[in-house]
C-alpha cells in the first residue's frame, strides 16, 4: 500500500483539495486497496475546522465531497507513517524539513514537482481568492503523482 499525505499551511484549502482529488483518481481507477490518502497542516491555526467554504464549493463544482474533513496538524511521527509527504509550497517544505529534522528517505516533495516542467508553488487561495487556479494546479499535480505512483 502506498501512503500519501498532502500538506499545506492550515489544511482547509489546498491540501484537502489535493486529498479529495487524489482519492477520486484512486477510486475511478479501482485502486482503493492500493492507497491510503489524507491531508494535514503545518500550523495549528485551523485545527478542527472544516474545509474552507470556497474550497468546499470548488470541490463540489467538480462532483467531489469533503464532508466530515477537519483540519489536523502534522506530527513528527508522521514521517514514519507516510511514504509520500507532499507539500503545496516552499514554506510547507521548509516547515516539514524542520519538523522532521531533514528528509533522509526522500519522502518530502512539492505537489507540482511531480508535473513535467511545472515545479512551482500551488498558490494559496486563502490569499489569492482564485480557487479555480488552485483547482487546476491540484488536478495537474495529483494526476502526475498518481501516474508516477501507478
Amino acid at each position: 500500500m502506498k501512503r500519501v499525505l498532502f500538506v499545506c499551511h492550515g489544511n482547509i484549502c489546498r491540501s484537502p483539495m489535493a486529498e479529495f482529488v487524489f482519492k477520486d483518481l484512486v477510486r475511478r481507477a479501482g485502486r482503493e486497496g492500493d492507497f491510503m490518502v489524507a491531508s494535514a497542516a503545518t500550523s495549528s491555526e485551523e485545527l478542527g475546522n472544516p474545509v474552507y467554504p470556497p474550497a468546499r464549493r470548488e470541490l463540489a463544482a467538480h462532483g467531489l465531497s469533503c464532508e466530515g474533513k477537519t483540519a489536523r496538524r502534522i506530527e513528527r511521527e508522521d514521517y514514519g507513517r507516510w511514504d509520500f509527504i507532499v507539500g503545496m509550497d516552499e514554506e510547507n517544505r521548509r516547515n516539514l524539513l524542520r519538523l522532521f529534522g531533514g528528509d533522509p528517505e526522500n519522502k518530502v516533495s512539492l505537489l507540482l514537482d511531480w508535473t513535467d516542467g511545472q515545479s512551482r508553488d500551488v498558490a494559496d487561495p486563502w490569499y489569492t481568492r482564485d480557487f479555480a487556479a488552485t483547482w487546476r494546479d491540484v488536478v495537474a499535480g495529483c494526476g502526475a503523482l498518481f501516474s508516477a505512483l501507478g
